[in-house]
Parts: C-alpha cells; structure tokens; sequence
C-alpha cells in the first residue's frame, strides 16, 4: 500500500533539528491514515521489553518445551531478566513478516551488542552475560577474541563508529551519536523506495529520536549513563 499523500505532507526531517510535531500528533495522523495491518507493524517497532506480549512469551516458554526455541535453556541460565526480555524483544521483531522491520532489530541488535562489549571490556565486566540473541555478531562477541575489534572485521557494518563511541567522554554527546547512526541508517534503507510503509515506519522512528532530545536534558543523561554502568555490574542489559 503507497502513502503518497501522507508522506507528501508530512514535515521534513533533519537529524540533529527540531522535532516538527509531537510524538501524540504523529500516532495520531497515523492512525487515522494507515492500515489496521500496516498499525500492527508500527506497534512492533514501538514495543518496550516489559510488553504483554513478551512476558507472555518468557512465561510460555517457561511452562512448556513445546515451541520453546533452542536458545532459551542457556539464556535462561546467562542472561539477567532485563536481558531475557530485550532478547525476547528482538525475536519478536527479528521475526517478523516485514522485511524493514527485522533489519531494524538487527541493526539495533548488533549495535547494542557491540556498545555492550566494548563497555564491559572496558570496566572488567564479563561479556558473555551482556550479549543478547544469537545471530553471528553475537556469537562472535560472546567468544570474547582478543582482538581489538573482538573479531568482528568484515562481519558487521559501522563497526568502528560504534566502539568509537565509549571513547567520547561527554556522555550526552555519545547519545546523541548514536542515534546519529541510527537516523543515517533509516536514511540510506529508505534512499530507493518512495512513499512505501518502510517510509513511514522510517519516518516515525526518525521523530522520536528528535523527540527525545528536545525533552531530554543533561541530567537526564547522565543519570541514564549511571544506571546503564550501574545495571551492568548485575547483569542488566545496556539496550
């Protein structure tokens, strides 16, 4: 389904500028002009870790090995419960029907693994109960290599801008940096398709980053950082 005249008249968007409308109006315009199926999809980007549906899941695998997948048993064992809902979390997108969305999870994934690591390398932490899912960059990182790039050369796109940024000692500007990968990554995904859902479900993702920063103040960031370095030292995951 095209959306021609939904995007066409939406304000452009500008990483680092101002958020043109609300997050509220946003959902809003979207609601009244998208599908109901087409809403289903824009619910899975916007769905947190401690969602309904992915306690349901951690709870059904819990009671049954029937549709348990092979993972589980040694996430169960490793990761802290934080980190088995952001797993669950990434299934779910990794899963789905929609091919933009299963690459947003992965990029989303592969980054935060790879922060992850490098952060626990960096403060003495064991990697192993920081990465979360098992596609082969999470794999590669839980081997915990030597290597300074732990391995991952060749693997994984924008790996050197990722670990370059624990080097960034201003902690909001790190923030800011890589939400700043992540609205260049929804550019470049979307650079060849015209008015499709992967514009719109782009465009969405790309507001609320600038959403986001209009309301966060310094504070903010730095008390997010602490509880991020904090949860690590007992296993709670960094997404």
């Amino acid at each position: 389904m095209g959306y021609e005249c939904l995007l066409a008249g939406l304000p452009d968007l500008k990483a680092g500028g101002e958020a043109p409308m609300s997050m509220g109006d946003l959902l809003t315009l979207f609601g009244e002009t998208l599908s109901e199926k087409d809403l289903h999809l824009l619910d899975v980007l916007r769905m947190p870790s401690d969602a309904p549906e992915v306690l349901d899941l951690i709870a059904q695998y819990d009671e049954t090995i029937i549709g348990q997948p092979s993972w589980w048993e040694d996430a169960r064992e490793v990761l802290s419960e934080a980190d088995l809902r952001t797993q669950v979390l990434y299934e779910i997108g990794l899963t789905s029907k929609n091919h933009f969305i299963r690459k947003w999870f992965a990029f989303n994934q592969d980054m935060n693994n790879v922060l992850a690591a490098t952060i626990c390398r960096r403060h003495g932490f064991d990697v192993r109960k920081a990465i979360v899912g098992h596609n082969p960059v999470a794999e590669i990182l839980r081997k915990d290599l030597p290597q300074k790039d732990f391995g991952l050369a060749g693997v994984m796109d924008n790996l050197a801008e990722v670990m370059a940024l624990v080097e960034i000692d201003n902690l909001m500007e790190r923030e800011k940096q890589m939400d700043a990968i992540r609205f260049a990554w929804l550019e470049e995904k979307t650079l060849f398709v015209d008015f499709s859902l992967e514009n719109v479900l782009a465009y969405y993702l790309q507001a609320e980053m600038l959403n986001r920063w209009a309301v966060l103040t310094v504070e903010q960031g730095e008390k997010v950082f602490r509880e991020l370095v904090s949860g690590m030292k007992k296993g709670i995951n960094l997404a």
